[in-house]
């Protein structure tokens, strides 16, 4: 099954936790592993940055809100047991625990209220409470990958605004800019003229103009290349 969302885990947490005792991070990790039917390929799963498991992040984060909630005590590193508002928690919300919930304790308001200008999940910024998706390293994530596409394509129309020599142009910038044709400033030069099919540009790899390489650039529009 996909890994359930942070605020899913919050009441399978505190069970975990029912019995009073410090519970060591890795131990909760793979309780609830377990209580979710995690695969081995779901566990493995990166976050989009490459940088952590997408699972220990998102109980990473349960974690920290049932804490900043009240409901969790972390006595030390690594370390979480339940607290008396937290058993109340779990005996009052038998069937599911979410920010809603969290939402009543001052100290996760003033959390929230601390937390409004840094990356909290979607639903979340302003004091709004709506039901989130993501850890804030996801929605970070997931904002970076959408300003990366939306560049691309306002880079993408305005090199299609341009005449075709100016394309030519940037495909040789690319390439130098690649290291292709190594330090020198007047490694390439355009040839031929737009439009006559033919080559249009050369690199030299080597100071001699011994090592060349022959680009020819297209530009692929709803009608073909061109």
């Amino acid at each position: 099954m996909a890994i359930p969302a942070y605020d899913t885990m919050f009441r399978p947490m505190l069970v975990l936790h029912a019995d009073g005792l410090e519970h060591q991070r890795a131990s909760v990790r793979a309780a609830l592993a377990e209580h979710f039917q995690l695969s081995q390929e779901d566990l493995e799963e990166m976050l989009p940055s490459g940088r952590q498991r997408t699972f220990h992040n998102r109980v990473n984060w349960a974690a920290v809100y049932l804490a900043q909630a009240g409901l969790l005590d972390r006595p030390q590193r690594g370390t979480t047991r339940i607290t008396r508002c937290g058993q109340e928690v779990l005996a009052r919300y038998p069937d599911q625990i979410d920010n809603t919930v969290l939402a009543q304790f001052p100290e996760f308001q003033e959390f929230l209220s601390r937390a409004k200008t840094t990356a909290l999940p979607p639903g979340e910024r302003g004091g709004g409470l709506a039901e989130p998706q993501a850890t804030p390293e996801e929605a970070i994530d997931a904002a970076h990958r959408k300003l990366r596409a939306a560049l691309a394509e306002e880079v993408l129309g305005r090199v299609l605004d341009k005449p075709a020599d100016f394309f030519e142009a940037v495909v040789l910038d690319v390439l130098l800019a690649m290291g292709y044709g190594g330090s020198r400033e007047d490694a390439a030069q355009r040839l031929g003229r737009t439009g006559d099919q033919g080559l249009d540009g050369v690199i030299y790899q080597d100071r001699l103009g011994l090592d060349m390489i022959y680009v020819q650039a297209k530009r692929w529009t709803d009608h073909g290349a061109w």
